[in-house]
């Protein structure tokens, strides 16, 4: 709808959804762009997209997926009404009619046999879960980091991805930056030198109100929100993205949701894509009251067997800028969004040190959603299958163990477990869910 010409009130809009809702469906009115005119691509070569999440960043990935001619958002799913609303006026203004299915249930949309891909974009307490149970339904997936709340939610679903061959593409969109790309092959070819540490700084957690209680308002299904987590009271401002992600029954915190980006491309250019550390240790700070509660700052450091040790900080550690810095003998280069620098001008401007010329060149992907379709056409691999994704979220996560522990811990990147350490092994186990929800099997 164009709410410029007209406003529904929020009872009508709440009654129109709801109706959808109900019936599982919404008109289907098809524009003539979509049955190939044009020179389009034809409906049948199209391939059908739900949406599990229609939240900040689901709706900012669902919006790039629009975009690409060889797709088709086909159904959408939140227990957020408001969020229904805005993601079928998205819909509607791309294809010129809100024509979509709407889900409460996101188990009903995976088992919807028309659609082949999903795109997962919830809140990270809810990552596992419908994610698992989209790809035990054959449905590719475009998976938002990180991968959920213990390691072993995210082997799980590492054995599903292998089991049933989907395709799988992480969230990580630095992959497909030129950018990161760029500074990654530097390190790589030795354009600085051997490479003697990577420094990794990324935004930190935050403390915040106390989120009193608040009557939970008819537009959200709170206790389907709250879903396997433990129940915590409603407060609208739990509703943020930047609030839930700070609150320990919704994430690990920003080590993990912000970190993952930068502790990929670390991995990247380090060339541990297929390993990981053999020991971590860090300290970190929580906030002592108020409703974000997950970690605040954190200094940690990984060692590996072969390749450049890795810290990890967070923004306002003395001698550290946001971003990743590849330290070599000779040379540094930093690169973070938007920017990339070196210590010394040459190291950039040199035409055989230009991206994509140097021997050693990584995979090229210009733009991250439309990577992953490109995979599932022509069955391939994604610029960040299941195998990077769970090597580079598992920084994240035995990264906050060993805060926690508040001890150096020997990782076996190989068994992918802590060496000789029950109490360290029994926190990649997920925490126990809520209201009789697991983790799907095949």
């Amino acid at each position: 709808m164009n709410r410029g010409q007209h406003r529904a009130t929020p009872t009508s809009r709440r009654a129109f959804v709801t109706s959808l809702l109900a019936a599982g469906t919404a008109p289907w009115l098809v524009p003539a762009r979509v049955l190939g005119a044009a020179g389009r691509t034809p409906p049948s070569d199209k391939i059908t997209l739900g949406v599990i999440g229609v939240g900040a960043q689901g709706q900012g990935d669902m919006r790039d997926f629009l975009t690409n001619d060889h797709v088709r958002v086909t159904a959408i799913c939140d227990v957020n009404l408001r969020r229904i609303d805005a993601a079928r006026e998205h819909i509607a203004n791309a294809y010129g009619q809100p024509d979509v299915k709407v889900y409460a249930d996101f188990r009903e949309l995976n088992a919807d046999p028309a659609i082949d891909a999903v795109l997962m974009a919830l809140p990270v307490h809810w990552h596992s879960i419908p994610s698992l149970d989209a790809i035990l339904h054959g449905k590719h997936i475009y998976h938002e980091k990180p991968m959920g709340m213990s390691f072993e939610e995210a082997r799980r679903v590492r054995e599903a991805v292998r089991s049933t061959g989907v395709v799988f593409q992480f969230g990580t969109q630095q992959r497909s930056d030129m950018k990161f790309r760029w500074a990654c092959e530097l390190a790589l070819n030795g354009r600085l030198g051997k490479i003697k540490e990577v420094l990794v700084c990324a935004p930190g957690g935050k403390s915040g109100p106390a989120f009193p209680e608040q009557p939970v308002p008819d537009y959200v299904d709170w206790d389907r929100w709250v879903g396997p987590a433990p129940m915590t009271p409603f407060h609208e401002d739990k509703l943020k993205r930047d609030n839930h992600e700070n609150i320990s029954n919704f994430s690990l915190g920003m080590i993990s949701c912000w970190g993952i980006h930068h502790l990929d491309i670390a991995q990247w250019g380090n060339g541990t894509d297929s390993t990981g550390p053999c020991s971590v240790e860090g300290t970190g700070e929580f906030p002592d009251s108020g409703g974000c509660d997950a970690i605040q700052q954190w200094k940690v450091h990984f060692e590996y067997a072969n390749a450049a040790p890795v810290t990890f900080v967070s923004e306002g550690t003395p001698g550290f800028s946001h971003g990743i810095r590849f330290v070599g003998e000779s040379a540094w280069v930093h690169v973070q969004r938007g920017l990339i620098e070196a210590s010394h001008e040459q190291v950039l401007r040199d035409p055989q040190n230009k991206y994509d010329t140097m021997p050693i060149t990584l995979p090229v992907s210009h733009r991250h959603t439309y990577n992953f379709i490109e995979a599932v056409k022509n069955g391939t691999r994604a610029i960040c299958d299941i195998e990077t994704a769970v090597r580079s979220d598992t920084l994240c996560q035995i990264a906050l163990i060993a805060v926690k522990q508040g001890r150096k811990l020997s990782w076996d990147p190989k068994a992918e477990r802590f060496v000789n350490d029950g109490a360290a092994n029994a926190l990649l186990q997920p925490r126990p869910f809520r209201g009789g929800w697991k983790l799907p099997e095949a």
